[in-house]
């Protein structure tokens, strides 16, 4: 375990490399490994989560959720490029609250440039995927009824204003990473901020038309669970390769995303099974997401013993999270984007407050601080990303809709998105 704990502090150390400047030489096998992961992270998105969400939505609504996943993916590749890397990575500003721009256009990444063990445009394709897939999370929240336009510009604006700030502050050096906040894959970064962002938008855009009193449901299960399936495979990626390295933690990260998974998926369809007495194919593929992303902020800290219990309290928390936005509260959050990301990346990163114990078979405590200390320290991190990302979400959204109507009409949303807003159909039949 304590070789396990080094190789944690050494690979922690190369992702904030372009913060501390620690120059290392070029590994061959860290570099093969970060570029797999790289393309199965970009798989997560394309074509995991679009065809995820797409058949989740109705049949008129399919096209639009693939078309947003795809526009998102380029238009935030550009935005990354332009500022996302430097403002996520570079020495901090404004009290360390976000990077400044000395990379903005990417300057200084050249065919030699290096960061940690990687050849520094690896690590920042690496990131890329990171910052491409929490946005197109949140289309989930308002698949059906949001105008694609006004999607756009939100995003955009959204990566800039939220994402790339918190990025700084968890791995590009910013002040939870001084208070040695641990979000190993994106627990906070990414899980949080879109779980956030997504209630912020359910409640700004209103429910669907006919929400809750008509039955919405997926079109195409065949589609959600080849994307759910994709998704799962791509996590590899996410939670291994952010290890940043070819080794054990790589390794255990591995081997703890798919035991979180496997768990959180029989767990969700224990409870379906039990409370409604039949268990569900959505059931079960909807489980392993909030495993997974349950387990990521974890994934580099604790063992295989805290992996099956995280993911029991992924399947457990998730489950009566989606049933209580829905059946009590009323809020649409069409694709379960909040009770699935937000509070499963609420509770791994709690969790990882306690299961990170040596005792557990984790990497153990920062010198000097204790268990309670530690979860105070995720808690104080949850809390300042879940404020800043719901301020930042709500002003955005309503400063969007003075200038471009957030929301297509009652007509369009009956007629649906496919052929309003793209003169497309998913399916001639």
């Amino acid at each position: 375990m304590k070789t396990f704990g080094n190789t944690i502090a050494v690979a922690l150390a190369a992702v904030v490399w372009p913060v501390a400047g620690l120059a290392q030489e070029i590994d061959s096998g860290d570099t093969a490994w970060i570029l797999t992961s790289t393309a199965l992270v970009l798989f997560m998105t394309l074509p995991g989560l679009s065809l995820f969400y797409a058949g989740l939505v109705r049949r008129r609504n399919a096209l639009s959720v693939l078309m947003q996943c795809f526009a998102i993916a380029c238009a935030i590749s550009i935005i990354w490029v332009v500022c996302g890397y430097s403002m996520s990575f570079s020495e901090g500003i404004l009290g360390n609250l976000v990077g400044g721009f000395s990379a903005a256009m990417l300057s200084g990444v050249t065919f030699d440039s290096v960061s940690g063990t990687l050849p520094e445009t690896v690590f920042v394709m690496f990131q890329m995927t990171f910052a491409i897939i929490t946005p197109a999370l949140i289309v989930g929240a308002f698949a059906e009824r949001m105008r694609f336009s006004a999607m756009m510009i939100f995003m955009c604006l959204w990566v800039v204003v939220v994402y790339f700030p918190v990025a700084h502050w968890v791995w590009g050096g910013g002040f939870l990473a001084e208070m040695g906040f641990r979000d190993f894959a994106g627990g906070a970064v990414v899980h949080v901020t879109a779980g956030i962002a997504a209630v912020a938008c359910a409640i700004v855009l209103g429910n669907r038309r006919g929400f809750p009193e008509t039955p919405m449901p997926p079109h195409n299960l065949t589609m959600t669970v080849t994307g759910a399936c994709m998704l799962w495979v791509g996590w590899f990626g996410f939670n291994a390769g952010s290890a940043v390295a070819a080794d054990g933690a790589a390794g255990m990260a591995m081997l703890v995303t798919h035991i979180s998974a496997s768990v959180a998926s029989l767990t969700w369809m224990a409870c379906e099974w039990i409370k409604f007495g039949k268990p569900s194919v959505l059931g079960i593929v909807t489980g392993m997401v909030a495993g997974l992303a349950t387990i990521t902020p974890a994934s580099g800290y604790v063992g295989p013993s805290g992996a099956l219990l995280i993911g029991l309290a992924a399947g457990l928390g998730c489950f009566f999270a989606t049933q209580f936005m829905k059946r009590t509260l009323k809020l649409d959050d069409s694709l379960d984007v909040f009770s699935v990301h937000g509070v499963g990346g609420i509770i791994g990163l709690l969790l990882t407050g306690v299961f990170s114990a040596a005792s557990w078979g984790g990497v153990g405590f920062d010198e000097g601080v204790s268990m309670g200390g530690h979860i105070w320290i995720q808690f104080v991190g949850i809390l300042a990303t879940a404020a800043w990302c719901a301020v930042a979400s709500l002003i955005l959204l309503k400063i969007i809709n003075v200038f471009v109507p957030l929301r297509v009409s009652a007509e369009e949303e009956t007629e649906g998105l496919d052929l309003v807003l793209h003169e497309e159909s998913g399916y001639n039949l």
